[in-house]
């Protein structure tokens, strides 16, 4: 039997609003969180995610109660993730209708907070967040990959982009799969909002060195980015954000065009 791929919209959340951006800046409104969630889970997305992307810089929690009015919506699978840095902070996701707690920053700070999650929600809650970019300045003990003559690692990055870590990304996804994670969220930071497909290089490189399932992010601009990411890479999920909020694609028009171009999905 085939695992079918999952579509994954994306709710980028800033004061309230959802808004998308350019390589993690330049943001922009979206539209209502809310009623654009709803509209997705109708359309036929197989999840949903919601990120607090000010979250951790802001040093404060994920915004509850517009969790909860976005979990009375749907009736989807639900990633929620944003400044937590504690099994406290997760519960508080779960109890509001999350179905899955996303950790990012907080993961690096703690790494053994992945763990912890594993232990007390079940690893299936567990969605570990890496924000990656390349980085043209070698040193040792990285991945180094090697394009238009030019050699490079993917660096991890954390605050929404704001902050490099100096960690190899590759090896923290081995990292995170090993201490509990049960998925990984994976986002080029040089892909982002440009609308010119995902990462492959990045996606593959990770997605071959881990044996949990990854949701690729970041670029999307048309169905067929989606098409080339599960054509060239072993990933699970695809997810976007662009193409669903401004009315360019809907998800069922896009489900429909991957599944005429062989790929597995539920319609």
């Amino acid at each position: 039997m085939t695992l079918t791929k999952r579509i994954i919209p994306c709710l980028d959340v800033k004061n309230g609003r959802v808004v998308k951006g350019l390589n993690f800046g330049s943001i922009k409104d979206a539209g209502d969180p809310v009623e654009l969630a709803a509209k997705y889970s109708n359309e036929g997305a197989d999840e949903l995610v919601f990120l607090d992307i000010t979250a951790s810089d802001e040093q404060r929690e994920t915004i509850k109660d517009l969790v909860r009015h976005v979990a009375s919506v749907i009736d989807i699978p639900f990633t929620v993730g944003g400044g937590v840095k504690s099994l406290e902070d997760a519960r508080n996701i779960l109890l509001n209708g999350a179905d899955k707690v996303g950790i990012n920053t907080g993961a690096i700070k703690n790494p053994q907070i992945i763990t912890e999650l594993m232990e007390l929600f079940g690893r299936q809650c567990v969605v570990v967040a890496i924000d990656a970019k390349r980085n043209y300045v070698l040193k040792e003990d990285v991945t180094v990959f090697s394009e238009d003559d030019k050699e490079f690692w993917f660096e991890v990055f954390i605050y929404g982009g704001k902050e490099g870590t100096g960690i190899d990304a590759i090896k923290w996804a081995k990292k995170v799969d090993c201490l509990g994670a049960g998925e990984i969220l994976l986002t080029s930071i040089d892909r982002d909002g440009t609308k010119d497909g995902y990462d492959v290089l990045l996606t593959k490189s990770v997605v071959d060195s881990v044996s949990i399932p990854l949701i690729a992010s970041g670029g999307c601009g048309k169905p067929n980015d989606m098409v080339d990411i599960f054509k060239k890479s072993n990933v699970d999920a695809a997810l976007a954000a662009s193409i669903f909020h401004y009315d360019t694609h809907g998800v069922e028009g896009v489900k429909t065009y991957l599944r005429e171009k062989e790929i597995p999905v539920r319609l």
